[in-house]
């Protein structure tokens, strides 16, 4: 989750300013740009428990380690909550949860390489301290009880506001973990047609990267819990977004639906005022009754935009959101199928092609069904795994169009490998891991602890 934004303290008189923020985004192919995002589970490796904060083995002592490596810590009430270096960021989610907000950088090798970096840093700052990494898409083993919270203002407002809500929304906080993509477009109608494609094929990542198949140390009969939990955490700010594909789609029109999300905050010296449920368009005529007689800035409108959490969002990017956390080589695949999907226009065109027939009630199924069945759930007179296996193709054209090359002569298409293995398959990564569970395992979530963190 994000931090308190830094766009500016220009006072909003209009809502002209705020499509216009969202329009500068807007770049031309060649200063397109990949930022990949992802989540882990930091526990004790002794105890396989969650990382508190506080302590020797704990989630402060970790992030002060890593400075050794030239992160800069970022402090909130005295705490360090955030570490920052050269356009990438480590933050905290609300249970401790370590995510890299990557770098925007050109092609997949350099992405690839960030993480492959990152994750040898903490590594060794975790072999260090007896702490661990998980890539998951869920807790496997703690009771949400069992998890420590974060020093952070804005989490303290969420944990109060998410229970009024839906029944999941605490679970997405402290016991969820995923991997994304942040990809750009070069004008409203390539940000429609991008928003439109990735969106319907949302379930089709889920689908892939399900990874999420335990809780509380048995099976969930869930292939990716994680993105069924998103179904009953916030219905004002979550969803597949059917406006997307209406007539008229436009940056405005996005807008006029951020506006719409209630608030958690606004954020002023370095404190989280409470405006939980309140609505940003009170805040601009200055009738916001947890900040009265006030209007919002930039900053307050950049904040905003970070309050949905639809399937794919929109800020001065497209930030593709429904994959589960998983082991390395899956994080190199995401931004891998979203790049090769988006960013070559005949991949992005048959893409469209493939979806663009779909009703809103199909795309709503598809979303209800994927989470519980993945790979095995039905569409029409096909299945998903079918479909997982024309984007993954078209994913793939999409790279070897782009022709970026390393050292050896590969192109980026190297990266899907690890989906061509599971659509060949048709076992996703959550099977994998329920076969593991059912038979070397002998029906303990333990080993996961051992086997696959990083």
């Amino acid at each position: 989750m994000s931090g308190p934004s830094t766009a500016g303290a220009q006072p909003v008189t209009s809502k002209a300013q705020l499509v216009d923020y969202v329009a500068q985004g807007s770049k031309p192919k060649s200063a397109w740009r990949i930022g990949t995002e992802h989540e882990k589970f930091a526990f004790e490796t002794r105890t396989l428990k969650r990382l508190p904060y506080d302590g020797p083995a704990g989630i402060r002592a970790m992030l002060e380690a890593l400075t050794r490596f030239g992160w800069k810590p970022v402090t909130e009430k005295g705490n360090v909550i955030a570490l920052a270096q050269e356009g990438a960021s480590v933050t905290l989610e609300p249970g401790g949860q370590v995510e890299l907000s990557g770098a925007p950088l050109e092609n997949l090798f350099q992405t690839c390489n960030e993480v492959n970096i990152h994750l040898d840093q903490v590594k060794k700052i975790g072999a260090e301290l007896g702490i661990g990494f998980l890539g998951l898409g869920f807790d496997p083993k703690w009771a949400r009880a069992e998890v420590p919270w974060m020093p952070k203002g804005r989490y303290r407002i969420m944990r109060e506001y998410m229970p009024k809500k839906g029944k999941l929304g605490l679970d997405m906080m402290l016991r969820t973990c995923t991997v994304q993509v942040n990809l750009d477009y070069s004008s409203e109608a390539d940000m429609v047609k991008k928003f439109r494609a990735s969106l319907a094929l949302q379930p089709i990542a889920v689908a892939l990267f399900a990874n999420s198949p335990f809780t509380e140390g048995k099976p969930n009969g869930f292939q990716s819990y994680r993105s069924h939990v998103w179904t009953d955490t916030d219905p004002d700010r979550s969803g597949m977004l059917d406006f997307v594909f209406d007539e008229g789609m436009s940056f405005e029109r996005y807008v006029d639906y951020v506006l719409g999300v209630p608030m958690y905050f606004v954020y002023r010296d370095g404190n989280y005022i409470d405006a939980s449920g309140q609505s940003f368009r009170d805040f601009m005529a200055g009738k916001l009754p947890a900040y009265p007689n006030q209007i919002p800035t930039m900053s307050d409108w950049a904040d905003q935009m970070t309050l949905p959490f639809p399937e794919v969002r929109l800020k001065r990017f497209l930030e593709m959101r429904g994959a589960d956390g998983g082991p390395w080589r899956r994080l190199c695949a995401l931004p891998a199928l979203w790049t090769g999907l988006l960013y070559d226009q005949a991949a992005l065109d048959a893409a469209w092609d493939l979806v663009k027939g779909w009703t809103a009630e199909q795309r709503a199924q598809l979303r209800a069904d994927v989470p519980r069945q993945g790979l095995a759930a039905r569409f029409g007179n096909t299945s998903v795994l079918d479909i997982a296996r024309e984007t993954v193709k078209i994913a793939q054209a999409g790279l070897k169009a782009r022709d970026v090359r390393n050292s050896t002569g590969e192109n980026e298409s190297v990266f899907l490998n690890v989906l061509d293995e599971i659509v060949a398959s048709g076992k996703t990564p959550a099977d994998e891991l329920l076969a593991a569970y059912e038979t070397q395992w002998n029906r303990s979530v333990d080993p996961v602890f051992t086997e696959y963190a990083y």
